[in-house]
């Protein structure tokens, strides 16, 4: 088997799980450096617990962080494109090999209850023995299971688990050792037409010729019983590579309650793909240099299985900030504004009417010009795209609320600062509109601060605030030109109003 092919088989029971990305990611990139093929295989045959929300949920987040899969069933929404190979369209190929088992004894009928199988398992507590099934159904006679089966009594397929050592070499972790005396035999079917996991995995790696099974450590159990059963279909294995876990900062599995863990919920929040495939990548795999960047394209030239990590790999939403940060400073001028105004107007905090943009929290209109701006001012600011919610408030609010003692700057008496703001007013009202825009109002307002003798601090904090009502936001200067000279006006009114109450 000298062909790269291989695999992401998430089940959809679920939202696209990072941890799932995480491996869809580094098998895409193994794949492309082989040159070979990156299959998507959706597991839905869990038929109670699998929905169509969770498998849309899967292909659009393959598809946002560009893992694009290399073959399946044509789709036929989209020319050329594939849709994911799916188990509940494989079950005759599931069935023929099921027969094959059964014929040749290598799984059996089992008739036991759960409550059979709970007294079993409680006595083998009781006598310090592992909690596994003890076998007894493999001992039933043809006869005796075709009148338990002819009589309808439930039952399902396990496999014989032979008494041995068996180890396999781990592309990652080196030779892994097991006694399958502590497995007992294993449930592999509910019936000849529906495999349980690892049977249907194994039939479907057999059937795809995959050569590599790249997937999360928390698989390596399941790597004996399936290598049982490839030995029993008397077929070669593929190679497998056990992937740390990603961690929660408290080092425990990465779960909701460390915040967001679905690919689509860091949509959502305004990140952007090139940032979470290159987060991604760091997590688990090492460059063996200082780079922190890596473009899709050099992951897909550099990345080696030899330089994973065996420890699992620590979640920091810092550094998945500061990477989409760094991507979003660097994106082109124009760029980044699509960007926002696509995000925006998804997450509904604009309505595109034509050429028209409405601030969905006021219903009114707000200029491309001025939310163009306002945008820019941001861009150096911003660590997601989620960040630009209450930015956008200050700028295109009707009003803005705040506490009156925000105005005041350290130690300065309260008429010193109303002398100050009525000041900046009358300065402002002498600047011509042509000349309303963040450098004139710059050179203006230093200008006069050096002649008057007056503190940058004291004159230009009440201003600020007055104009944006927050603590921290862009400079006065960046504010003004935003808000143009009649709202920047009618704000700093606003401010003396709220003093001289």
């Amino acid at each position: 088997m000298n062909e790269v092919r291989v695999r992401i088989a998430p089940s959809p029971t679920g939202n696209l799980h990072i941890g799932t990305a995480r491996s869809a990611l580094f098998n895409y990139l193994y794949a492309r450096k082989g040159k070979g093929a990156f299959v998507l295989r959706i597991e839905d045959t869990d038929l109670e617990r699998s929905e169509k929300k969770f498998e849309k949920d899967i292909i659009e987040g393959l598809k946002w962080l560009g893992l694009t899969w290399d073959e399946g069933p044509l789709d036929n929404k989209y020319l050329g494109a594939y849709s994911p190979y799916r188990q509940s369209e494989r079950i005759k190929i599931y069935r023929e090999y099921i027969k094959v088992l059964l014929e040749k004894k290598f799984i059996y009928h089992c008739f036991c209850t759960q409550e059979e199988l709970e007294i079993e398992r409680v006595q083998s507590q009781k006598e310090g023995r592992p909690p596994i099934y003890s076998g007894k159904c493999s001992n039933l006679s043809r006869l005796e299971v075709e009148k338990k089966l002819q009589a309808g009594q439930p039952s399902i397929l396990r496999f014989k688990v032979p008494d041995k050592k068996m180890e396999f070499d781990d592309a990652i972790r080196g030779k892994l050792i097991f006694e399958t005396r502590l497995m007992g035999d294993i449930a592999v079917a509910k019936d000849i037409n529906t495999p349980l996991y690892n049977l249907a995995v194994v039939i479907d790696d057999i059937t795809m010729n995959i050569s590599h099974v790249i997937r999360g450590e928390d698989h390596i159990s399941n790597t004996p019983k399936q290598l049982l059963i490839y030995e029993a279909l008397n077929k070669c294995h593929p190679i497998y590579a056990h992937l740390p876990l990603i961690l929660g900062p408290d080092k425990t599995k990465l779960s909701k309650r460390h915040g967001a863990t679905s690919v689509i919920e860091f949509k959502k929040q305004g990140y952007l793909p090139e940032a979470m495939v290159n987060f991604m990548a760091l997590m688990g795999w090492n460059p063996k240099d200082n780079r922190e960047f890596f473009t899709l394209k050099e992951l897909e030239r550099e990345f080696d299985l030899k330089n994973v990590n065996k420890s699992g790999a620590i979640f920091n939403i810092d550094k998945l900030d500061s990477i989409n940060s760094r991507y979003i400073k660097e994106l082109k001028e124009s760029k980044y504004i699509d960007y926002a105004l696509e995000y925006l107007a998804l997450e509904n905090i604009i309505i595109r009417k034509n050429k028209s943009i409405i601030y969905s929290k006021t219903g009114k209109e707000i200029s491309s010009k001025a939310i163009k701006k306002a945008l820019l001012v941001e861009k150096a600011r911003l660590k997601k795209f989620s960040d630009l919610f209450a930015p956008l408030d200050i700028f295109f609010a009707d009003n803005i609320q705040y506490a009156k003692n925000l105005l005041i700057w350290k130690d300065l008496a309260e008429d010193q600062l109303i002398n100050n703001l009525t000041n900046c007013k009358d300065l402002l009202q002498t600047i011509p509109d042509q000349s309303f825009n963040r450098e004139e109002l710059e050179k203006f307002i230093f200008s006069y601060l050096k002649k008057q003798g007056i503190g940058n601090g004291e004159f230009l904090w009440p201003m600020r605030v007055a104009l944006s009502g927050q603590k921290q936001s862009p400079s006065p200067f960046e504010l003004a030109d935003v808000l143009g000279k009649e709202i920047s006006l009618q704000r700093i009114d606003q401010a003396l109003q709220l003093l001289k109450k």
